[in-house]
């Protein structure tokens, strides 16, 4: 990954529990810390507790119990984390002198257990964050409902945007991003330039116009599809002036299955919340179930 110059502000948080979603999810994240200078916070939800209050070891039975089991994921996690930092460390001293990037210090790597679900545990040690990566297990489409429902919750309720892992980078691939007349959207679209700035990705603007019709309300009036989707690569060229940037204009009633389809070949597909405090909406959440790639939910 590269990075814009300079360093940002505040953490990558990841959650982790274990599995090899959350492996994949920590592996991107300590890549994302590396590229950008930030620290690393790995997060293991302890969930027993909310069950059982029978935690301590088995007498008699050495490295037992549920409590001694979580701080082995969370050091399985730690080391795991600062492994791949390293390794992202070592890519990014070796990158060509003109790509931008960091000092070549290792981020910091913090580790938080705390008792309860995994959303709100992690919707917590977000608080702060520059960004939260969670791991999506990819079972199917009846199972990823299940597993999948605390980045669902997440990426309506943190208090950052979420990256919801569910394969490895797919490097040279890009980054693509949603494109709307909302008043979210341009922060949506400076998130998603961000990203393809880090990963060092071309960026692809989509706008699925519908085809319905406009009113014309004076100075904030809605900009016609096209028109609307030129003014996005115009302000994203301003934004990143060394970057990469194309765009499509789809059309189609399911902006879903239309962003879906844009984004088969992608690394990220980058989607905003038009009201971030009234949920996802029904678009970001059918992308979420059925994305192929890595998702980013601005906020």
């Amino acid at each position: 990954m590269a990075s814009p110059a300079g360093h940002e502000a505040g953490i990558v948080a990841v959650g982790y529990s274990g599995s090899e979603a959350a492996r994949l999810a920590v592996r991107w994240a300590a890549s994302y810390a590396a590229a950008t200078g930030l620290a690393l916070r790995v997060v293991h939800a302890w969930v027993w507790p909310v069950f059982t209050k029978n935690l301590g070891p088995v007498k008699g039975v050495a490295g037992s119990g549920l409590r001694h089991s979580a701080e082995a994921i969370l050091a399985e996690g730690l080391e795991l984390a600062r492994s791949a930092l390293e390794a992202s460390g070592a890519a990014t001293a070796t990158a060509p002198a003109s790509v931008p990037g960091p000092d070549h210090t290792t981020p910091a790597v913090e580790g938080v257990i705390e008792p309860g679900l995994a959303a709100p545990v992690l919707r917590q040690a977000a608080r702060g964050a520059r960004l939260l990566v969670v791991g999506s297990r990819g079972l199917g489409a009846v199972l990823d409902q299940v597993a999948g429902s605390v980045g669902i919750d997440l990426a309506g309720s943190a208090p950052c945007p979420v990256l919801v892992v569910r394969r490895a980078r797919n490097p040279g691939h890009p980054v693509v991003v949603g494109v709307d007349a909302s008043p979210r959207s341009p922060a949506t679209l400076a998130e998603a330039v961000r990203l393809a700035e880090v990963l060092g990705a071309p960026l692809h603007l989509v706008h699925v116009d519908r085809g319905s019709a406009r009113e014309d309300h004076g100075r904030h009036a809605v900009l016609p599809g096209q028109e609307l989707l030129d003014h996005a690569i115009d302000e994203a060229r301003s934004l990143a002036s060394g970057l990469k940037v194309s765009g499509a204009l789809r059309g189609g009633h399911a902006a879903a299955r239309e962003l879906l389809a844009a984004a088969a070949d992608a690394d990220v597909l980058v989607l905003g919340t038009h009201d971030p405090g009234a949920g996802l909406g029904n678009t970001v959440s059918a992308v979420l179930h059925k994305a192929p790639c890595n998702v980013l939910v601005s906020r």
